[in-house]
């Protein structure tokens, strides 16, 4: 809750993301969201293991250490990884959390 209120969000693609920067040295932090919305308990966790599997990959590109918050839109149901990753890159780009 504490990331919602004073953190920042950017919504692009087939996800929402919420952060907020941590403390230098400091290791960076996942939350996934998903809701009954995307669809029942099988495409829920698929939308779960995408999303986690983009931060594993990504994790170390990170310019500095953050907390964030990835919220599962509708959209992600039936998406490739490779769309996800092309969604959660773009979105991390444009908020400036890349190097």
């Amino acid at each position: 809750m504490r990331i919602r209120q004073q953190g920042q969000r950017l919504a692009l693609g087939c996800l929402i993301a919420n952060w907020q920067k941590l403390p230098e040295g400091s290791k960076p932090r996942l939350g996934v969201v998903t809701s009954k919305k995307i669809g029942g308990a099988v495409q829920r966790n698929r939308a779960r293991r995408l999303l986690r599997e983009c931060f594993r990959q990504h994790q170390y590109e990170l310019a500095q250490p953050v907390e964030i918050i990835l919220v599962a839109r509708n959209s992600i149901a039936g998406r490739t990884f490779g769309e996800v990753e092309k969604d959660y890159l773009t979105t991390l780009r444009r908020a400036g959390l890349l190097k």
